[in-house]
């Protein structure tokens, strides 16, 4: 990607605010943003170590606003199954008039009046009200993110058996590759708004990663796929909200299989995306077996 708004000498350093920085993806994006010299401020509920950080939420009108001061560019991500509460925060961007780059999915059909469940339509939500707010933004459709894997890690560590509910197969993309494509367009000069489509290098279903986890991990493992309700009432008896347990058996169900795989990885960061099998190898510690497990 040519150009970024690195300084020449002299000029002032960039500023980012990244939301969601304690998450998997937001935390790759700040260490590579600070590995570039850019100041980073982060929003989020719980500060995060030897970051500048504003505690509070997206939906807080008066918190957006202060942690919009002074910032050249914004990695938004959306924490809700709701769109509605984005309307404040899109109009506190528009204020502040920040470079925006919106993590998005690559699942999003824009041929559909409808998208196929509502993790997935709250995405085409936020990039709509983007898309009419004036501002200089661009979508980043991310994949299925390897690091959602980690959701299996106490079920390997007590057992063999990964169980739950299927979802179609898609290219898993290496949070790690997401996180060098959104440093490279939050730190770009230019104004394309793509969308950015991020994909790995290979289909995959829940069986085929796991599957790759054992291969890492030198055991045999297998997946388990379990009926809709019983997926539901496991999700509900772990304590997740209702209203997400019903969007994520809903993706299970409605989300169709993707065959899409691009080269955004490689043309936003100079390299082809990582394997999961890479991915799982380099993060076998975070699966490995309890002491007391045969």
């Amino acid at each position: 990607m040519s150009g970024t708004i690195l300084p020449a000498v002299g000029e002032r350093t960039p500023s980012v605010l990244v939301t969601g920085a304690t998450g998997n993806l937001g935390r790759e994006v700040v260490d590579r943003l600070r590995t570039r010299g850019v100041r980073v401020r982060c929003l989020s509920r719980r500060p995060l170590q030897g970051v500048e950080s504003v505690r509070g939420d997206l939906t807080d009108p008066a918190v957006v606003r202060s942690a919009l001061g002074g910032v050249d560019a914004v990695l938004l991500m959306w924490p809700l199954l709701d769109a509605t509460p984005a309307h404040d925060l899109v109009a506190e961007l528009a204020a502040a008039a920040p470079r925006v780059v919106y993590v998005s999915s690559t699942a999003i059909d824009d041929e559909a009046a409808r998208q196929s469940d509502p993790i997935v339509q709250v995405h085409s939500d936020v990039e709509a009200l983007l898309g009419d707010s004036g501002l200089r933004w661009v979508a980043l459709r991310s994949d299925t993110l390897a690091s959602n894997a980690r959701g299996w890690a106490a079920q390997l560590k007590a057992g063999d058996v990964v169980s739950g509910p299927d979802i179609a197969r898609t290219a898993v993309v290496d949070e790690r590759d997401v996180a060098d494509a959104a440093a490279a367009v939050l730190l770009a000069d230019d104004d394309q708004r793509g969308p950015y489509v991020l994909t790995g290098p290979e289909i995959l279903g829940r069986a085929d990663q796991v599957a790759l986890l054992g291969a890492a991990l030198g055991r045999r493992l297998r997946f388990e796929a379990v009926p809709r309700d019983l997926a539901r009432s496991r999700m509900l008896a772990d304590g997740r909200p209702e209203h997400l347990v019903e969007a994520l058996v809903a993706a299970s169900v409605h989300r169709p299989e993707s065959r899409l795989i691009t080269d955004h990885v490689e043309r936003l960061t100079g390299r082809p995306p990582g394997t999961f099998g890479r991915w799982a190898v380099d993060h076998a510690a975070d699966f490995a077996r309890n002491h007391h497990s045969a």
